[in-house]
């Protein structure tokens, strides 16, 4: 009972020294905010990040992989995988990958036409940053995309290169306005007119992907209409049975080397990369913005812990009479010292939730930039708190035991 009657008096006495030196105090705890800020904010939008990469992969599945033909550095901790840039993958060689495996699984074939198409409809013209992708009949289903309206392509419209379109969310909403049904409308998408068969599901945005500001035409009319030289093919495969997921990699590799025309004594010129694979990679290297931000938050803080340390060395010398009336009306050395190491705790802690207010604003406005929900982050309140506190106590041990250790006959002599 003695003990809590005296904590709460030493927190009146500490609220009351605050109030009486404020600027400094504001001033101090200011610092103290912006290193926490830094700290938390970046911190809290990292795990925003994550959770939009990990739940847009988690789109494609766990049991879906990729072959493809391109310059890369794929390297998940401390193992390094291929790091090759190899020939184009040729329309003839993903044909007959997708005819000859055999594997419980979907295959479908994927091309870019174009990253920043303009698309038009009567009066509305997009600006230029409309991604254009060529794909059969199963990339839907490899891709984790769901069809809202209308219906997905078929190998009919494959075989045919028929000019039909399906197109994200986004485009649908923007080219058709006032609720008007895009099934069966024709829109132009670089300098073709397709029929629209179908409107993707939205997916948000992540990372600048934009997955809803997306046009999907048969890989064989982009072959037509937008050819180029050494155009490259990108395969996703699917497998049924998550559990199969290795074998059917190694099939996959075992088969395309075949129509890669490799001997068996050649390294394979290609990537396979699974979806998990990726998005590992990808939050892998978001430890380094990590330790940026530890980084700041320590420089920060360490600033904050020498200014605190002298404001209180500044109000023990400004408070000697006080200090001296109260020993010599009989306060202890300990309660003393308690007092001003109680006023630096309470600084930290005031610092530390204002920096901690302003990190989740920062972060969750992070997330709702990439479409993510908002995010409470619990570790990193809890890390704010405590290294706030570490902060307090360090600044205050110095002026408190100077404070404990003055003589009250020379404390109540002092001008």
């Amino acid at each position: 009972m003695r003990f809590g009657v005296l904590f709460r008096e030493n927190l009146r006495i500490s609220f009351k020294a605050i109030r009486t030196s404020l600027l400094r105090t504001i001033l101090t705890v200011l610092i103290i905010a912006f290193g926490i800020m830094a700290l938390v904010g970046i911190l809290t939008a990292i795990d925003a990040i994550q959770n939009s990469l990990t739940s847009q992969f988690s789109l494609m599945g766990a049991n879906t992989f990729t072959i493809e033909s391109r310059s890369m550095n794929v390297q998940i901790g401390d193992q390094s995988y291929r790091r090759k840039n190899h020939s184009y993958i040729s329309y003839k060689q993903a044909r007959d990958f997708k005819e000859r495996y055999q594997f419980p699984a979907e295959v479908s074939v994927m091309v870019w036409a174009s990253g920043n198409a303009v698309i038009k409809h009567g009066k509305y013209k997009s600006n230029p940053n409309i991604r254009v992708q060529g794909v059969d009949e199963g990339y839907l289903f490899t891709a984790g995309y769901e069809i809202e309206r209308g219906r997905n392509f078929n190998t009919t419209d494959i075989m045919k290169s028929e000019p039909v379109v399906i197109i994200g969310n986004n485009v649908a909403k923007a080219a058709f306005e006032d609720n008007e049904d895009p099934l069966n409308r024709f829109i132009t998408v670089g300098n073709g007119r397709y029929r629209v068969i179908g409107v993707l599901e939205s997916r948000g945005s992540s990372m600048g992907m934009g997955s809803d500001r997306v046009c999907l035409i048969p890989y064989t009319n982009v072959r037509q209409y937008f050819s180029r030289p050494n155009m490259n093919y990108d395969i996703n495969v699917r497998a049924y049975d998550p559990m199969l997921m290795d074998v059917a990699m190694s099939e996959a590799e075992g088969i395309f080397r075949i129509v890669r025309g490799l001997d068996p004594r050649d390294e394979s010129d290609f990537n396979i990369t699974s979806s998990d694979q990726l998005s590992q990679m990808l939050i892998e290297n978001l430890r380094f913005v990590r330790y940026i931000a530890v980084a700041i938050g320590i420089i920060t803080l360490l600033g904050a812990a020498i200014g605190l340390m002298n404001i209180m060395l500044v109000s023990v010398t400004e408070r000697t009479r006080e200090v001296g009336t109260r020993k010599a009306l009989g306060a202890k050395s300990v309660m003393i010292r308690r007092q001003f190491l109680y006023e630096a705790i309470v600084i930290g802690q005031i610092g530390g939730l204002v920096g901690i207010f302003l990190g989740i604003l920062i972060g969750n406005a992070v997330s709702l930039t990439i479409g993510t929900s908002f995010i409470v982050p619990w570790n990193w309140i809890v890390l704010g708190v405590s290294v706030c506190f570490v902060v307090g106590l360090i600044s205050g041990v110095i002026p408190a035991r100077k404070a404990s250790r003055l003589d009250p006959i020379n404390a109540l002599r002092h001008e």
